[in-house]
């Protein structure tokens, strides 16, 4: 019987985004579970989209699973210092009172920036392994744009890393992290840990391993596996400022001579396909023009994808510049997915539906060049209260957005939710009554995670560029903390 105390705490922090994530933005109910904790944390992710998901799931009948504390806060502006020390030191200490345990699992994120921990995972295990002493090995679950850090190398003894972006895998990577449990269970931990830099910056819109040169790295397996404990790829996350920032590749392995060989010949994989990593970025003008050109004639919806206001890499999800791009240029039967605006949701709400109201929409939180959009908008329809995503990234979850409601201004359509998500998951069209396959454009506020659903089932998709809080260009930041010599973009990127 193997007592494993269970907990994690995600956040992908941009560290150039105006706004914090407070510990009330943890304990809000969006797109995933609030904060959780003890037997709340196994109700709520047992059967669900996450990596601890399926790590309980796989857990054998002698585990018995030590819930901790369970937080996610998706993405966004720095960390507060109250937030983190508050969910920090609720976990640990809960960790304290459950002693002795035989092994620890940690949902974490890999780049997570809080007000005074630059490498905020390492300080994590760092508490851990005060907690549970030398003999307890301690495994963690990363997203694929983890900042590997030495430190948080060193921390554990084995990592499972998302091997697809979008992310589809997120369950399945628990479930390797569940048998790296298992394995260091039976044998106690490894000696070897080996971490290795790329020496260039890669922008989250060049990471999607739905094609090359991506593909090929998170699918490249050791030349000697059983040597080997865990082999990480982290394609990194260009707006977390840190000196760590970037792709790397990490090895765990039984001996240090191992971890060095298998670190090496992974660092040489990913170095070798430096110049295949890009992809092309429209102005904003051009890119509406261009997606309604290709909108002519063609049976199925063209995508926009509205990269610079993710909120899945920190923007707002309140930025105007396509919405006014598309009004300006005549654009007709586009929808817009999803615009974060409490106050306009609740407007919508109290005009009812069929009415129309005058509005100041969105962009409230910058940057400089974003205005709200002040027009006439006619109530299509309203919805609030939970809903179940459907899509291939976290189909199951169950999501609150609070208020919702659909707005049109001329020819385009525009959701309008009152918390702030991604559009990974058709899931909110639905429960506004929209097929979003009937639109001739359909823009989404997301960078890559929607082509899991959307791409599919549209005749183009384009990236387009509009101010936000995320800006695809690390040229354009202005870091402090990155380590000196490294590109800011990848050779041959346009």
């Amino acid at each position: 019987m193997a007592r494993i105390a269970i907990g994690g705490f995600q956040h992908e922090t941009n560290s150039f985004a105006a706004h914090r994530a407070d510990y009330g933005h943890f304990a809000q109910h969006r797109d995933r579970p609030p904060l959780v904790r003890g037997a709340e944390l196994l109700a709520s992710l047992r059967g669900n989209a996450f990596a601890t998901s399926g790590f309980l799931d796989a857990l054998g009948p002698d585990d018995v699973p030590v819930p901790l504390v369970w937080a996610s806060g998706g993405a966004g502006g720095t960390v507060t210092d109250d937030a983190f020390e508050r969910i920090v030191g609720e976990m640990v200490g809960e960790l304290s009172r459950q002693l002795p345990v035989d092994a620890v699992y940690l949902d974490l994120h890999g780049a997570m920036v809080s007000t005074t921990f630059e490498d905020a995972e390492a300080e994590i295990l760092r508490r851990v392994r005060a907690v549970v002493g030398a003999a307890v090995p301690v495994v963690v679950s990363l997203d694929y744009h983890a900042n590997l850090s030495p430190a948080m190398v060193e921390g554990c003894d084995g990592m499972a890393a998302y091997r697809t972006y979008p992310h589809v895998d997120r369950p399945e990577t628990g479930q390797r992290a569940a048998a790296l449990v298992r394995a260091l269970l039976a044998r106690g931990r490894p000696a070897g840990r080996a971490v290795r830099h790329l020496p260039f910056l890669l922008p989250v819109d060049f990471q999607s391993t739905l094609c090359e040169p991506s593909r090929s790295v998170v699918a490249w397996t050791p030349p000697q596996p059983a040597a080997i404990v865990s082999a990480t790829y982290a394609a990194g996350f260009p707006p977390a400022d840190t000196a760590w920032c970037g792709p790397a590749v990490a090895v765990h392995a039984w001996t240090q001579v191992d971890a060095d060989a298998a670190a090496d010949a992974y660092l040489a994989l990913v170095s070798a396909r430096e110049t295949a990593f890009h992809v092309r970025l429209w102005d904003t003008d051009a890119g509406v023009r261009e997606a309604m050109r290709l909108a002519d004639g063609a049976s199925r919806p063209v995508v926009i994808a509205d990269t610079q206001d993710n909120p899945g890499a920190g923007g707002s999800g309140d930025t105007t510049g396509i919405i006014a791009a598309l009004l300006r240029h005549g654009a007709r039967d586009a929808i817009v997915g999803f615009l974060c605006d409490p106050g306009a949701a609740a407007g919508a709400h109290a005009a009812g539906v069929g009415a129309s109201v005058t509005l100041d929409l969105g962009g409230r939180h910058g940057p400089p060049g974003v205005a709200p959009l002040h027009g006439q908008f006619r109530v299509l329809a309203c919805a609030r209260g939970p809903f179940t995503m459907t899509g291939a990234v976290t189909g199951r979850s169950v999501a609150d957005l609070g208020a919702m409601a659909l707005l049109r201004c001329d020819g385009v359509d525009i959701v309008v939710t009152s918390r702030n998500v991604q559009a990974y998951d058709p899931a909110p069209f639905d429960r506004l009554g929209v097929d979003w396959t009937t639109r001739r454009i359909v823009v989404l506020k997301s960078s890559c995670h929607f082509r899991a659903d959307f791409e599919p089932r549209a005749a183009a998709v384009l990236t387009v560029l509009a101010p936000g809080a995320y800006d695809p260009d690390p040229r354009r930041y202005p870091y402090r903390r990155l380590r000196t010599g490294v590109r800011l973009l990848p050779r041959g990127a346009p």
